[in-house]
């Protein structure tokens, strides 16, 4: 059950970025809002805290303050979460810049159950984002919470991932929790917060800030015990959740892709530099169910799924085309085939999910 979060929402606006003052004073006095805003003036001052904010302390409730009381009581699923609540989340709580407080809308019961970060380029590959979708789907089904960030790319596919499979997913965000970005993840965000959760630590109307999607990234990796990074060039943001996932001593795993993809390289970097090489789904749930507890579940361990019967030419232009892009003209070179046969055959085995079409005219094999 949540507690009443008006003294703390109302220091929250008083310290307003400075989450280290307020942080500070909330030790002082054993996270006991209340308290501090009955303090005394001199007590306050002792405590480090400056003219003009014990003035503020003692005021009304701010109107941004008001708002976000008026917000919360709108609609069941605002809620107010602050690091003084006995369920703000304890994985969270363990990071050294834990945020102060969570804006979320949904289903608040997500926080504390095991979580899976899967981040990656915005300018991802078809194949990047197939990927995203299957490896979180299997996750989800293997009864892990799917979080990320919400943007274009990999996260929104990690998050669709999540949903198409009937499970559970996070989104945290780097604006404000009453507003959506990018605006084409509208429809996204609607059903993210309708079946999953949407958390930010930015007051509301918080626009986009560049400074803002590193920052909430430390959040991304802190509510998890594994991060995954699909896709990712040298220099990324997917990067730094990587990094911040190892600083807090989480497990950090990246998906390998074709060295000729600027968008793997990233990956390669973070598996050079000692992250786990994630291969299949089941590599990462069966690491972290020994280490969770998990039961993991069929549809992980065994394809359902009888292999597709081809005839010795389609096979013989599968084993042509590879794990790297190759176009059309170096596919005739290699199999021997006219134009009119290969563009058949491409055409069933791309019906059959055997390759995908990637850009510049060329396919690859999955």
């Amino acid at each position: 059950m949540e507690t009443d979060p008006t003294d703390f929402i109302h220091l929250y606006h008083c310290f307003w970025p400075r989450r280290a003052a307020l942080l500070g004073l909330l030790q002082r006095f054993d996270f006991d809002p209340a308290a501090i805003r009955s303090a005394g003036r001199d007590r306050l001052a002792s405590a480090g805290v400056d003219a003009a904010t014990v003035r503020r302390i003692h005021a009304p409730l701010s109107a941004a303050a008001r708002g976000d009381l008026a917000w919360l009581a709108a609609d069941e699923r605002n809620h107010l979460i602050s690091c003084c609540d006995a369920d703000f989340p304890v994985l969270l709580r363990q990071i050294g810049d834990f945020p102060l407080l969570l804006y979320a809308r949904g289903n608040p019961g997500l926080l504390p159950t095991p979580q899976v970060a899967i981040v990656g380029s915005r300018h991802c590959t078809p194949g990047g984002t197939q990927n995203a979708i299957d490896f979180a789907a299997a996750l989800a089904r293997g009864g892990l919470t799917i979080t990320s960030g919400m943007a274009l790319g990999i996260d929104s596919a990690a998050h669709r991932g999540a949903l198409d499979a009937n499970g559970q997913t996070v989104a945290v965000i780097g604006t404000g929790i009453d507003r959506v970005y990018p605006a084409r993840n509208r429809r996204l965000a609607a059903e993210i917060a309708e079946r999953g959760l949407i958390v930010s630590e930015f007051p509301r109307n918080s626009p986009a800030r560049p400074g803002h999607f590193p920052q909430r990234n430390r959040i991304i990796s802190g509510l998890c015990v594994a991060t995954l990074v699909i896709e990712a060039a040298r220099r990324s943001g997917s990067l730094i959740t990587a990094r911040l996932a190892a600083e807090q001593g989480r497990e950090v795993y990246a998906l390998p892709g074709s060295i000729h993809n600027p968008q793997a390289r990233g990956c390669h970097r973070l598996i050079g530099d000692g992250a786990k090489l994630a291969e299949r789904p089941v590599d990462i749930v069966e690491d972290l169910g020994a280490l969770l507890g998990f039961v993991i579940g069929e549809t992980l361990t065994a394809k359902s799924a009888s292999p597709v019967a081809l005839n010795s030419e389609q096979q013989k232009l599968l084993d042509a085309i590879g794990y790297d892009p190759v176009n059309c003209d170096i596919l005739v070179q290699r199999s021997g085939l006219t134009i009119e046969q290969l563009s058949s055959m491409l055409a069933i085995l791309e019906l059959n999910d055997l390759i995908q079409s990637a850009p510049g005219g060329c396919f690859v094999r999955i």
